[in-house]
């Protein structure tokens, strides 16, 4: 009898550990992704020292789970396929703070005016184009005029390695002193919390 209920309990860990590992999408979360690599892939992550080179925003739609994302234009992508595209299929979900979850309606809503908005190689700050984690951070500013983490100068970040791919793209010098809000800078925001990350 002892016996049995050892099993028992050891089964009901397992379920429970099992579950545990399963991404449960909630409204408005931002989840983070490592793209392929590929050399403007390395210059992000290299260049904020992070593992997070894309972002996007988890949404419910038509009794399906969808990530709004500028990866090329602005796109819906269903979550599944968001997910095994990053590299080893790995994700990290962060949520906002209870006392900011008001702004979740508002949040996604502003996004979508982007919609269909070329993606931005340059990562300005302007509306004309957009990239992942400005589409994020407006968004958000737009439904609450608050800020969602740190704007930061492109010279404040590791970006000499990356100089000739940086100058490739620009046609020019170094634009050290272009504002940005980059993946890792977005995630450190104090308004978010750590709720989910994939095993390898």
């Amino acid at each position: 009898m002892k016996k049995n209920i050892i099993l028992l309990l050891l089964l009901i860990a397992s379920i429970t550990v099992c579950a545990a590992e399963e991404y449960v999408p909630h409204q408005g979360d931002i989840i983070f992704q490592s793209l392929p690599h590929s050399d403007l892939v390395d210059a992000i992550e290299g260049a904020t020292n992070s593992k997070y080179s894309h972002v996007g925003i988890v949404f419910h739609n038509d009794k399906s789970w969808y990530v709004r994302e500028a990866i090329g234009p602005v796109i819906d992508t269903p979550l599944e396929l968001f997910k095994r595209r990053g590299r080893d299929g790995h994700i990290e979900v962060y949520r906002l703070k209870e006392e900011y979850q008001k702004n979740i309606a508002g949040f996604i809503a502003e996004s979508d005016k982007y919609m269909g908005r070329p993606y931005d190689m340059r990562y300005r700050m302007d509306d004309e184009n957009i990239y992942c984690s400005e589409l994020v951070y407006k968004s958000y500013q737009d439904a609450t005029g608050s800020q969602l983490g740190k704007l930061v100068k492109l010279g404040s970040l590791g970006w000499g390695k990356y100089e000739r791919l940086i100058k490739e793209i620009e046609g020019g010098s170094v634009p050290k002193d272009r504002i940005m809000i980059t993946p890792r800078h977005l995630s450190e925001s104090e308004q978010l919390k750590l709720v989910y990350v994939s095993s390898k």
